[in-house]
């Protein structure tokens, strides 16, 4: 029986050997409750906030982003980094703002998740967004970026023909269609 109160592991040393501006890579020597030693490879990251924003009429605004790690255009949920120490209720409606040129007059945090959490401390934080006042967007330089509105049933069929592919906009449209009774 495994004990799910237990750490079954002890950290024993880290050595950080990158530090970029998004995201840093550590080498941890761990041990485990035995004592074999083990190696850890992490990603480090600040974590990010995801943007579910939903129009009175239930459509969803959904962003067509050029991502360079898969080399190709990928339809997201609006979504960004957080800076350090930086309160997620704070920079979901800054992200919005930049992505969509959305402001939301209802705010509703849903939930929370970590992306990969084998390898990576990035931690997702879930908002819905409502009572869009739309205003144009605030793109950075590099960011190559064209917005959608989709009725909510087309954004479950663009999930089921396999169109949208990133784990954070499938993952986060479904908990939004639970929390809004959406979901059949």
């Amino acid at each position: 029986m495994i004990n799910k109160t237990m750490i079954p592991e002890t950290i024993i040393s880290e050595n950080k050997i990158f530090q970029g501006k998004i995201f840093g890579v550590s080498l941890r020597d761990v041990k485990l409750v035995d004592g074999t030693m083990v190696g850890r490879e992490i990603i480090l990251n600040k974590g990010a906030v995801v943007i579910i924003p939903m129009t009175a009429n239930n459509e969803v605004r959904l962003l067509r982003q050029y991502r360079a790690a898969a080399e190709k255009w990928i339809i997201e949920l609006p979504a960004g980094g957080l800076e350090p120490n930086e309160d997620p209720d704070l920079a979901a409606p800054r992200e919005l703002l930049e992505e969509t040129g959305d402001r939301a007059a209802t705010w509703r945090k849903l939930h929370g998740f970590y992306s990969a959490p084998g390898i990576l401390t990035e931690f997702l934080h879930l908002y819905l967004a409502t009572d869009l006042t739309p205003g144009p967007s605030h793109l950075e330089f590099d960011e190559h970026i064209e917005v959608q509105t989709v009725p909510w049933s087309e954004a479950m069929a663009m999930i089921t023909r396999g169109e949208i592919e990133d784990s954070k906009t499938v993952a986060g449209l479904m908990i939004a269609g639970l929390h809004l009774g959406l979901l059949k």
